[in-house]
């Protein structure tokens, strides 16, 4: 019993210091505006065994918090319909593949004409130090609200395809094994074959087992339970990966894929961030804990300069391949940039080379420490990324979570030229507004109008309900996002049933698409200029007054018609054609 009661001790007393120290430095970082996962690892180098050495099981440590990365994918998943998924496939594999080859061949060349390592020790180590880290990158991205932008979703196919190349990379260090072969091993064709088996039969699950599942979760209106099965969903799908010998993390991100299209997902989303979050940062803490402090001290040179020729041949490599497939100059060298370091996945793949033989452990920590020191140079270079302009910022002081907001009668979402004249109008009215955008750039703006514009992309459910969305009596959206759809409005009009939902609209397809959830109100964002224009345009010319007022009756019933014809016939665009005016088809006199 004594015993237990010391575990118990030694676990909350590792617990608060770990936290504590992860606090105080993330805090001090993200003061500076250089972001989280620096101050982690540098908490963790501090009260690791080479530091203070107030926590001693690393190991342990980062084998726990691999799930974080795990959570992280699901998450990743559960924003990637199937059908966006296959937009994305040409980046997947073009850029990813581009990528992944041109990166390892490079890095081991590099390791083998400049080193003393066996060709099969530099191809162990060259190969892994291709991949960047998924854990440091995503989150990035999604604080920033750039995961969904052109760069964002190429960055992310790149991290996607490295994720996939984790099995051929370890399939070839194994290859290249001095190791005798362990028993009962399967060859590569059949964890292959088990591998597709795995993925059909996850895809099935999640359609005719979990998505009823959630149906009937959703009648109890239990949240917990949502959480519940999420987990089930993630940690049952990693599980069966792992079990055939395949990524974990490649099974977290089927399980989300499957749940891409459930009404349910947000809520899954908003109930699984918070565990995804705290095990990432446990990770980096594990990741700073376990670098070797002498072995840098003994090599200095070598450990530095190697992080230094790691991160510029990834730049300079990344940045290449985005020109190669039409990427402007400036995403570009931000996406290299922002890829430039090493992955987790090289831990794993380190260790694999040193139980295969062909690297010492000595050498396993080396480049574990490069990997380390390169993921440390991120923050940094996103900063200097910054100053390009690029649309990949890293998160500043000034960009305040809508938590923070006192609870108002209307939350008004995008900031731009639209949702500036929303919030004007309504702030005559005496009217109580928070107001929210994803531009950081646009915040900063109104910053030095005195005007207080709370970050995030206000379209997530768990964001609106950190925003007050429960108590609002009204959500305006004003942003220019044309994929801003059914699927989305659905879960948003589920979560806040009380709350008048409004929307400026791109175009009629996208009205269409709203039409019929609730939604109190919409206008295409140049319905009404664009008339106002045209009318301006007939009193130059003097057109009587009368006919101007005629035409533009006509011309709104005409349009209304058409828009009713187009949702009879699901959507098409050329329903009731008839009835729109030509310069062949002019107003009769």
């Amino acid at each position: 019993m004594e015993g237990s009661e010391t575990h118990m001790a030694d676990l909350l007393i590792g617990g608060f210091i770990m936290l504590g120290a992860a606090l105080v430095m993330v805090l001090i970082f993200r003061r500076f505006g250089i972001g989280a996962v620096l101050g982690y690892l540098i908490a963790g180098i501090l009260i690791g065994p080479q530091g203070l050495g107030l926590i001693t099981n690393g190991e342990t440590i980062l084998e726990f918090s691999e799930i974080g990365i795990i959570l992280l994918l699901f998450i990743v998943g559960l924003e990637l319909a199937p059908a966006r998924l296959m937009r994305l496939k040409n980046a997947i594999f073009g850029l990813g593949l581009s990528q992944v080859v041109l990166c390892g061949i490079a890095l081991f060349l590099l390791i083998k004409l400049t080193t003393e390592f066996s060709w099969g020790a530099a191809i162990a180590l060259g190969l892994p130090l291709a991949l960047s880290s998924t854990a440091q990158v995503l989150p990035m991205l999604q604080s920033s609200g750039r995961l969904n932008t052109p760069t964002g979703e190429k960055a992310f196919s790149i991290l996607l395809f490295q994720d996939l190349s984790l099995i051929p990379m370890l399939t070839i260090v194994a290859a290249l094994s001095r190791a005798p072969a362990e028993e009962g091993a399967l060859p590569g064709y059949l964890v292959a074959i088990y591998g597709i088996l795995a993925i059909g039969g996850l895809i099935l699950a999640g359609r005719y087992l979990l998505q009823p599942l959630l149906k009937i979760i959703g009648k109890f209106a239990e949240r917990e339970l949502f959480i519940v099965a999420g987990l089930v969903a993630v940690l049952g799908s990693a599980a069966l990966m792992e079990l055939i010998g395949l990524s974990p993390a490649l099974g977290a991100f089927i399980a989300g894929v499957m749940l891409a299209n459930s009404p349910y997902r947000h809520e899954l989303e908003a109930d699984i961030d918070p565990f995804r979050s705290l095990l990432l940062g446990f990770f980096f803490l594990a990741v700073g804990m376990m670098l070797d402090l002498n072995v840098i001290a003994e090599n200095t040179g070598f450990v530095f300069g190697a992080a230094f020729l790691l991160v510029a041949v990834k730049i300079t490599l990344i940045f290449g391949v985005g020109k190669l497939f039409g990427m402007p100059t400036y995403p570009a060298l931000a996406m290299g940039m922002l890829l430039s370091q090493g992955g987790e996945f090289g831990f794993v793949l380190f260790a694999e080379a040193e139980k295969s033989l062909l690297i010492d452990p000595s050498a396993n920590s080396l480049f574990g420490a490069v990997v380390t020191i390169s993921m440390a140079t991120t923050p940094f270079l996103m900063l200097l990324a910054q100053r390009f302009n690029t649309g990949i910022n890293p998160a500043s002081t000034n960009l305040d979570d809508p938590s923070n907001a006192d609870r108002a009668s209307v939350i008004i979402v995008g900031q731009g030229r639209f949702g500036q004249t929303v919030s004007q109008m309504m702030q005559g009215a005496r009217i109580s507004l928070t107001l929210i955008d994803v531009k950081p750039e646009q915040i900063d703006i109104h910053e030095q109008f005195g005007v207080k514009v709370f970050y995030g992309d206000g379209t997530r459910v768990d964001l609106l309900r950190r925003a007050g969305a429960d108590e609002a009596d009204a959500i305006v959206f004003c942003i220019d996002d044309q994929e801003f759809g059914a699927e989305r409005m659905k879960a948003i009009r589920h979560s806040f049933p009380n709350a008048k939902i409004l929307v400026r609209v791109y175009d009629r397809r996208q009205l269409i698409d709203l039409k019929g959830l609730g939604v109190v109100g919409m206008k295409r964002e140049l319905f009404e200029s664009a008339i106002y224009l045209a009318k301006q345009a007939m009193h130059s010319l003097d057109v009587d007054h009368d006919l101007i007022e005629e035409a533009d009756r006509e011309f709104r019933d005409r349009d209304c018609e058409r828009l009713e014809a187009q949702m009879k016939a699901d959507g098409d665009m050329f329903a009731g054609s008839e009835l729109r005016y030509t310069p062949e088809n002019p107003k009769p006199e």
